[in-house]
């Protein structure tokens, strides 16, 4: 009946939206694991390690082989709220606000969110985890202004505020109507989790969206519940890992209680890839790939969608999907209206997950952003005036590099790997490969764009001019 009344409705939802008594919206459940690749996932081939519950999610729903994210936190998270490339909404390097503010921030008055759409579509919009792109201090209501009505949140790193460097044990956390606190002796991802559950239970007569951008996997490696006398690192990452599994499969079982199982959209996926320090094998030794472009540990992350009886079961797709095509998806299977005068890069492929074509809407898709940002004139600006990017269409990929010009292409269907460059192959197929995508970086701007916001009040832990954030984007040779 879902399935029915939204394949009816698709071409007119992003016209008018839907109220809850012309459609029975989908809840939306978005999971987003923090620094996370393909290799750790046992679905995807990772090895000695098994995720049952993400497992289960692919087995009875659609996996993907390629959706890329942004290489790195800020780039993604920003991407898929807007559903604007970096080098337009102009975050194309990561910026620590609750750490280094300076005034800037993520503006949803200057910015559209998904969250907004849905909101105003009718949809209850709750988010626990992580943000960091907003300092709770400063910005009582950035959640709200970002479309939710409650929240459990990790700001991030507060400076001069230790305390909340704490997203695990004794955690820093902003709750709607209680403020930032530490909850000492508590495990923070239990925190996140029961939040949303309990969202669960008193919303779930009408239609939901859940944002869950986990504080797990990123470090500092921690123990869990299930394993607090582990000391081994390896050990202690494998350990986050399946607790990760474990609050999935909480959440899943969460909706069953509820009864809304088949009426509620779930999208599993993660930011960027793992972290350097934590590789695994996959059929070879895989390193963590966050912050890097490369195919198979750096932009094409695990991406997962379930549904009984709405999302094909035990399909596994091929299709371009990018963090671009997040904010469209879901204001189509919501009814919900994109605001005039903002640009969206993104492609809805709620037709794919739904089952009405088999094929996605993606000739190509891109991804770029990464390292510190800088600050020019007294405002968070891009370290550099055009960042280098990956395109890629089904079977090939070019590099792109800071003076846009193409250094690299690869055939990813004989070389995943990325070993052999053809940038100056003769062959027919590769040369038109090369034309074909440069030509479409070729249409982007020659300069990206600066986030744009109104600068908040000035605070006495902001960066000074100059400065910028102490990670540096580690690039491919």
């Amino acid at each position: 009946m879902l399935r029915a009344l939204l394949s009816l409705t698709a071409t007119l939802l992003l016209v008018q939206p839907a109220s809850s008594a012309e459609l029975k919206q989908p809840n939306i459940l978005f999971i987003m694991v923090d620094d996370l690749g393909k290799e750790w996932i046992s679905c995807y081939g990772a090895e000695g390690i098994k995720t049952p519950a993400i497992d289960k999610l692919a087995a009875t729903g659609m996996k993907f082989n390629n959706a890329w994210c942004m290489p790195q936190c800020t780039p993604t998270r920003v991407t898929l709220l807007t559903g604007q490339y970096p080098f337009r909404h102009g975050w194309t390097n990561h910026w620590d606000v609750p750490r280094w503010g300076a005034g800037g921030h993520f503006d949803p008055k200057r910015n559209t969110t998904y969250a907004n759409v849905l909101r105003k579509a009718g949809y209850k919009t709750c988010a626990a985890g992580k943000w960091q792109i907003d300092d709770f201090r400063v910005e009582l209501n950035a959640m709200q202004e970002a479309g939710f009505d409650e929240w459990c949140m990790w700001t991030g790193y507060e400076a001069h505020n230790p305390p909340s460097a704490n997203r695990y044990w004794d955690a820093y956390i902003n709750i709607k109507g209680k403020g930032s606190q530490a909850y000492t002796g508590e495990f923070g991802p239990d925190i996140y989790c029961n939040y949303l559950v309990d969202f669960i239970r008193r919303n779930k007569d009408q239609p939901m969206l859940l944002y869950y951008p986990m504080v797990l996997t990123h470090g500092p490696l921690t123990t869990t519940p299930d394993n607090k006398d582990e000391t081994n690192k390896r050990r202690l990452f494998a350990g986050m890992v399946r607790y990760t599994d474990k609050l999935v499969g909480r959440l899943v079982a969460a909706l069953d209680e509820a009864g809304i199982r088949d009426n509620t959209i779930i999208v599993f996926t993660t930011d960027n890839g793992t972290g350097g320090q934590s590789n695994k094998r996959m059929g070879h030794i895989v390193r963590g790939g966050k912050a890097k472009m490369t195919e198979q540990n750096g932009t094409a992350m695990p991406f997962i969608v379930n549904c009984p009886g709405t999302v094909p079961a035990g399909v596994e797709t091929d299709a371009l999907v990018d963090f671009t095509d997040i904010l469209p998806t879901f204001a189509e299977l919501g009814g919900g209206k994109l605001p005039t005068g903002r640009e969206v890069d993104g492609t809805s492929f709620a037709p794919l997950i739904l089952g009405n074509t088999k094929e996605g809407p993606r000739k190509w898709i891109m991804s770029m952003g990464g390292g510190p940002a800088t600050l020019r004139d007294g405002r968070v600006v891009p370290k550099l005036a055009y960042d280098d990017r990956v395109i890629r269409d089904k079977r090939f990929k070019l590099w792109i590099d800071t003076n846009r010009k193409p250094i690299k292409l690869f055939d990813l269907q004989t070389d995943p790997w990325e070993k052999q460059n053809l940038i100056d192959s003769k062959e027919p197929e590769a040369s038109a490969a090369l034309e074909r995508l440069s030509a479409i970086a070729a249409s982007f701007p020659a300069k990206d764009g600066a986030p744009v916001y109104d600068k908040n009040p000035p605070q006495k832990w902001d960066k000074k001019p100059g400065s910028s954030g102490k990670r540096k984007r580690k690039k491919k040779p």
